[in-house]
């Protein structure tokens, strides 16, 4: 089957769910008082530049590292996964949690 071309409406969704998923990311990072080359180097990343392509919405926190950034940032993982998830495939959270995905509410920091 013939992958089809997303509408331009639908692609600057995503762009902006994927910039609130980097800016909230990036409040994640400072909170837990990284700086973007910190955060590479404790989640194995080569280059920090991947950080700020990731804060900047540009790219997506890759699904078998997120554990490893959740780690890192102070997040537990589980709530880590299901808030990227409601920012880079909502309608896969509606579908899974049977609700609207609400980004917009942060989750709390780990205790520890």
């Amino acid at each position: 089957m013939a992958r089809t071309a997303m509408d331009p409406e639908r692609a600057a969704l995503t762009k902006n769910l994927r910039q609130e998923a980097g800016r909230w990311l990036k409040q994640a990072r400072e909170r837990a008082g990284l700086t973007q080359a910190e955060l590479a180097e404790r989640v194995g990343l080569r280059y920090y530049t991947f950080v700020s392509q990731v804060e900047s919405g540009q790219g997506r926190v890759p699904i078998e590292t997120q554990g490893l950034w959740a780690e890192a940032l102070g997040v537990e993982p589980g709530l880590f996964a299901r808030t990227l998830l409601a920012w880079y495939e909502p309608e896969l959270y509606r579908l899974l949690f049977g609700e609207p995905a609400d980004p917009g509410v942060a989750p709390r920091r780990a205790h520890g």
